[in-house]
């Protein structure tokens, strides 16, 4: 686990000598650095994929182009020293990405009826092949193996949205593709070993329930139409992960770390929506929405659809706005005191986030015209923040030490 610590302090303490000192900065200056060229490579080589696969427009000058260039990339890696190794690395997964992403763009462009089985299997041939690949003990192209089997998780997964938008799943089957898309993608990440890929699996994760984004001109939107479902299926994923990270191998408990702190973002961001707009629990999953009512009578007889939703209404739990609002502030202290006591930095920078977001948008929403609104919750804070400290003074650090 990564902690903060002030070296200078331990250093005029006596903990740790200055040598040992360089040593930690050393190493935190060289993680930063191999995030940045990371980073910069990869972003390097998915604009220039994409950007050939548009500019050549046709299948077989990209196959052409792809092998090619997987074929240059793998002889360099083969027989290059450190500079050349590092370009064999750009240029095989840019020949990667051209054969597999222009294959995918070509079937969806001229074949549909059949892509989404295509792209399915020569999706997940291609992940088990060089995913298979990363557990032979030599393997010196580890780094173009794990991306490419990355690449096959993607167009697998491709294919199967591709499936399911064709055929028109709805409801529990588009559930269910979610919650595989998100198991696939954690796992691809585990095997990996890259977080961000396995940060990436609460994305379809949360589109279980429909949570999701959307965007048009200057705007950017979450939405959430069952924040108190969502939460409690992020606060499952939450604990899991903090499981994970104690109980597990470093190798793998530092995937359910950031799953861990993904979850948490989302359930925060669902208890935004509903501090705002409350919630009438399960209207979407068990309610008489518009697929519902498709199966029963016509879904353009909106009179009787409203009387159905009413009905419905009259019998479901209802979480007011304002009881949202006090349940999340109550949650979003907890989070911040148990995690600066278990020194769990991303749950807590998440939990201060969240708690300045949540009073900002309180200040706007309901108390902007109430002035003693915050007299009240700053001269509540004040003793509020003296108990947190009693606390973790008497009982907390002698527990931890």
């Amino acid at each position: 686990m990564y902690y903060v610590a002030d070296t200078t302090r331990l250093a005029a303490e006596g903990v740790l000598t200055e040598p040992q000192i360089a040593v930690l900065r050393a190493q935190a200056r060289e993680t930063m650095m191999k995030l940045a060229v990371h980073t910069l490579l990869i972003g390097g080589i998915i604009a220039t994929t994409c950007g050939l696969i548009l500019w050549l427009a046709a299948p077989l000058p990209i196959a052409f182009c792809g092998g090619l260039a997987l074929l240059a990339g793998f002889a360099a890696l083969a027989r290059g020293g450190e500079a050349l190794r590092f370009f064999g690395n750009a240029a095989a997964l840019v020949g990667a990405g051209l054969l597999l992403g222009g294959a995918g763009v070509e079937l969806m462009d001229r074949y549909e009826h059949f892509a989404g089985p295509a792209m399915l299997g020569i999706g997940g041939v291609v992940a088990v092949v060089f995913g298979r690949a990363l557990r032979r003990p030599h393997l010196t192209a580890r780094f173009v193996c794990g991306a490419i089997a990355l690449m096959g998780v993607a167009l697998h997964l491709t294919g199967l949205a591709f499936l399911a938008d064709f055929a028109g799943w709805t409801g529990w089957p588009l559930a269910l593709w979610s919650l595989y898309a998100a198991g696939l993608v954690a796992a691809a990440g585990i095997v990996t070993d890259v977080r961000f890929v396995t940060a990436l699996a609460i994305v379809p994760f949360a589109q279980a329930l429909s949570t999701g984004t959307s965007y048009w001109h200057a705007v950017y939107v979450f939405y959430s139409p069952e924040p108190t479902l969502s939460i409690l299926q992020m606060s499952l994923l939450c604990l899991a992960g903090l499981w994970a990270a104690k109980r597990l191998a470093p190798r793998w408990g530092r995937h359910g770390g950031i799953l861990a702190i993904m979850a948490a973002i989302v359930a925060n961001l669902c208890a935004l929506v509903g501090s705002l707009w409350g919630d009438v629990v399960g209207q979407t999953v068990w309610g008489p929405g518009w697929s519902y009512w498709s199966a029963h009578e016509a879904w353009t007889d909106r009179e009787a659809y409203a009387a159905a939703l009413d009905a419905f209404r009259e019998t479901a739990i209802h979480i007011p706005a304002g009881l949202f609002s006090i349940l999340w502030a109550v949650a979003l202290a907890a989070v911040i005191l148990w995690s600066a006591h278990r020194a769990r930095r991303g749950l807590f920078n998440t939990g201060v986030v969240f708690a300045g977001l949540h009073a900002y948008t309180q200040l706007f929403e309901s108390f902007a015209d109430t002035p003693l609104a915050y007299v009240i919750g700053g001269l509540t804070a004040i003793p509020a923040a003296w108990a947190l400290w009693q606390i973790d003074r008497r009982w907390m650090a002698p527990r931890a030490a």
